[in-house]
């Protein structure tokens, strides 16, 4: 009877333990996240995510959005058993439409996680998907994910399109939060990862316009052609979440 109920304790003890470091990761996660700084928003930063809902966003085509939810204060995309799905399920995408500006969000993925982040997406019937309009900064689990990687399919590269340096690139691990950043300014687009430009290219050249008629876009002869769209945040079936994401129009 002893050892039974020392045994109990011990699990009731590693439980509250294991609680405990959730509750307090959870509020590291969330210490001063989706706020902006008075010098933010004296330099034009808006947030579009308020860290409680997902006023701002819809789901791409007005979708409904049931793997999209609210993780404390982060947005989360619920992931399918094995953490990677199709590319039709629901994407949020940004109520209002931008142009030129320069993005920021932090995003944590978890093991084999594939997501990514689009621009200049257009909404209508005709697209099934968001990437088939908006060029797309992958987010992805370059170490963990179950397949071959090609060099165009890694994180912080503009999918398909432009590689991502990496002799510039440090990818935090799973688990850790990574910061990516977008920089739209006319034909001008940079892809920055921790801090470190790791893609800069100029669309519609001729070099773009070969790229862009080759390879996966030949199913998709709208990709990247548009100079204003909605942000859209992409749902492979992977588990991943959001937060401190925000936007700052550029003239």
């Amino acid at each position: 009877m002893k050892t039974k109920i020392l045994a109990m304790l011990a699990c009731a003890l590693a439980c509250a333990l294991a609680a405990a470091s959730l509750a307090a990761a959870a509020a590291d996660d969330c210490a001063g996240a989706n706020a902006l700084t008075a010098q933010e928003k004296a330099a034009g930063w808006q947030l579009l995510f308020d860290g409680k809902s997902t006023a701002g966003w819809h789901g791409y085509n007005k979708q409904p959005i049931p793997a999209w939810s609210i993780d404390g204060c982060l947005l989360k995309s619920a992931g399918t058993e094995s953490n990677y799905g199709a590319d039709t399920r629901a994407d949020v995408v940004t109520d209002k439409e931008f142009t030129n500006f320069e993005l920021s969000l932090d995003w944590k993925a978890t093991k084999g996680g594939n997501s990514g982040v689009m621009y200049g997406v257009q909404e209508d019937a005709k697209y099934k998907t968001a990437w088939m309009t908006g060029p797309e900064y992958q987010l992805i689990d370059d170490i963990g994910f179950p397949q071959k990687l090609e060099e165009w399919q890694k994180a912080g590269a503009n999918y398909a399109m432009h590689l991502a340096d990496e002799k510039q690139k440090v990818l935090k691990p799973v688990g850790e939060w990574n910061n990516t950043r977008i920089v739209v300014n006319g034909p001008h687009v940079e892809h920055w990862l921790n801090g470190k430009k790791v893609v800069s290219f100029e669309r519609w050249t001729p070099e773009w316009n070969k790229l862009r008629d080759s390879g996966k876009w030949k199913e998709a002869p709208d990709y990247g052609k548009f100079k204003t769209g909605k942000i859209a945040i992409q749902d492979h079936g992977s588990l991943f979440w959001f937060r401190n994401v925000k936007i700052r129009p550029l003239p």
